[in-house]
């Protein structure tokens, strides 16, 4: 199936929304403008729909092969991505220092979703890569990043994240990989699992950041250390020479995901580089892991529209049902079928919202000249992470089922391709931290450590939106009370949250999905709402595109009552509390 990106509604959240010009002035980047990022997406649509889409169903069906040489990429993989590569794509937010081009994050963000969308397993590769550049770029040593990063950023080589062992998932304090000193490097010693883009033959080196302790470091995971271990070690004039002994002992076979190689990586003292201080690693990886984590919230965005374009385009065509005249009735007719097809349209620009305006976060985060500037951008940032990442990818699950659904019988044949966006969907709630792991450092580190401050101030803000939008009185009645319905239901959430979980050990863990959840919808419909304001006053002001700024107030009005009615049902099984939860027995299961 083709993909096209919706550069008109990309378009509309920068510019409307994250205020891409203003955050490119506030941050001293001249260059960075509107202007730029349409050229930008432009180029970008162009690359995904007719470069990467095309290879997305053969590379599922044809797979990965592990041989002599290591793992043997999809047939059309590298030659894509020497394309992809030469056209400068991973550069997009790497400094310029090291030969990248220094954009804003929620750019390269906006670029993203068209690779996710056009082909997730090939772009889970620079996906990888991109957060290994930010975590070497934050915390590695000046030679260790003049070494790596220039050639990262053209794309030459690419980065993997080496965490997970055979008896340490996401409990990392049981990590047992060791790197063992040797005069100026480390011989770093063991197994790691599930390492995506571990090992191909597409670029000439590939730069390992490997978590392991050190012989003298304290248990848990404040004794572990993070090292750059490539697949070749680099000879006086930086180039790959001799073979590490880094090596993919074997691959995955997977529910999804089949054109992206899940290694299994043996290190026998492999020489190592150690970035920052012994025993740090921890906190320089989650510089990788949170940048991954939006990643992935963004890729249940991306393939949530790209079953949304299939979805659309077959109800379209397929007929059913005759009227009174003899013609034949396409399903996008029948109102269960746009109810559907509705639900997707509408997530699908809430999931997009959302998704770029935490990437922008990061951006003022980083360019903030006040430290209390910086200090509440951090926080947001902070705050937007766990829900982005498990709110955008719960969400995908039911949007690659209903493009089943749509699809009826047809869709659960693998030629229609919408079983392989089902399929690959499925892993997103799963890797960089479970949906579990994200509602407990939503619910617990990001709101019951400081009292629900961060919570309280997006509340406000949301507050501040919904006061706004009442006072013009212009937009559908529904939007305006959904709003409103909802963001009271996240105030009795905090509320509840902060006065019952001291007295209840196991309250956050059985609230947490659903508070998670709750926040999800809630911050969706904010900027669904936000963006229906601003179409009705463009739409006033007899500006913009006027088709889709109707069409923007539709989807807006049935997030509200379609969508945002979800967060009473959240709320209501967090007030339950845990209870029954934990009532059973184990032996009773």
């Amino acid at each position: 199936m083709s993909y096209t990106h919706p550069y008109q509604d990309a378009d509309f959240v920068l510019r409307q929304i994250v205020k891409f010009d203003e955050l490119g002035a506030d941050a001293g980047l001249d260059e960075a403008n509107m202007d730029l990022a349409v050229a930008v997406l432009e180029e970008a649509g162009k690359m995904g729909s007719e470069v990467l889409a095309p290879l997305n169903w053969s590379g599922d069906q044809a797979g990965i092969s592990l041989g002599e040489q290591g793992v043997q990429e999809a047939p059309g993989f590298k030659e894509a991505y020497q394309q992809f590569a030469q056209a400068g794509w991973l550069s997009l937010s790497v400094a310029e220092d090291f030969g990248g081009q220094g954009l804003p994050n929620v750019l390269s963000t906006a670029v993203n979703e068209v690779w996710q969308s056009a082909n997730i397993s090939f772009a889970l590769c620079p996906m990888l890569s991109i957060g290994a550049m930010e975590s070497i770029g934050h915390h590695a040593s000046h030679a260790l990043q003049s070494a790596y990063l220039p050639k990262m950023a053209s794309g030459e080589w690419t980065g993997t994240m080496n965490l997970t062992e055979p008896d340490a998932g996401s409990d990392l304090a049981a990590v047992k990989t060791r790197a063992v000193p040797n005069g100026d490097h480390y011989l770093v010693t063991g197994q790691k699992i599930f390492i995506t883009w571990g090992d191909h033959q597409m670029t000439e080196n590939i730069v390992h950041l490997v978590l392991a302790r050190l012989p003298d470091a304290p248990a848990g995971v404040k004794g572990i250390s993070l090292f750059i271990v490539p697949k070749f070690l680099l000879d006086a004039d930086g180039n790959p020479a001799e073979r590490n002994a880094a090596h993919c002992l074997s691959v995955e076979h997977k529910l999804g995901i089949h054109a992206s190689p899940t290694c299994v990586m043996e290190f026998k003292e492999a020489v190592g580089y150690i970035i920052g201080e012994p025993n740090k690693g921890l906190s320089y990886m989650f510089t990788m892991m949170n940048h991954a984590r939006q990643a992935v919230g963004l890729q249940g965005l991306s393939i949530s529209e790209r079953a949304y374009q299939q979805a659309r385009v077959f109800a379209k065509e397929r007929l059913q049902g005759t009227r009174r005249d003899g013609s034949r009735i396409p399903i996008i007719e029948h109102p269960d079928v746009r109810r559907m097809l509705m639900l997707m349209r509408a997530s699908c620009e809430a999931m997009r919202a959302l998704a770029l305006v935490a990437a922008a976060e990061v951006d003022r985060a980083r360019y903030a000249q006040a430290a209390e500037a910086q200090a509440m951008h951090t926080a947001r940032v902070e705050l937007f992470t766990p829900i982005v990442k498990g709110w955008l990818t719960e969400l995908s699950q039911e949007m690659t089922y209903l493009n089943i659904q749509i699809h009826g019988g047809m869709g659960f044949i693998e030629e229609t391709g919408a079983a392989q966006h089902y399929r690959d969907a499925r892993i997103l709630t799963i890797y960089e931290g479970t949906t579990g792991i994200q509602a407990l450092d939503f619910i617990g580190r990001k709101t019951l450590s400081d009292q629900g401050a961060a919570l309280a101030l997006l509340l406000a803000e949301i507050r501040i939106t919904a006061e706004d939008l009442r006072a013009t009185n212009t937009l559908h009645a529904s939007i305006l009370d959904g709003l409103e319905s909802a963001l009271a239901r996240g105030v009795v959430a905090r509320e509840w949250l902060l006065q019952s979980a001291p007295s209840d050990a196991n309250l956050a863990g059985s609230a947490s999905v659903n508070f998670l959840m709750l926040f999800g919808y809630l911050c969706g419909g904010w900027l669904m709402a936000k963006q229906a304001g601003l179409a009705q006053a463009q739409l006033a002001a007899g500006e913009g595109d006027a088709y889709f700024l109707k069409n923007k107030l539709i989807t807006a009005r049935f997030y509200a009552e379609h969508l945002l009615p979800r967060t009473q049902g959240h709320l209501a099984a967090m007030l339950a509390g845990s209870e029954s939860t934990m009532a059973l027995a184990e032996d009773a299961f």
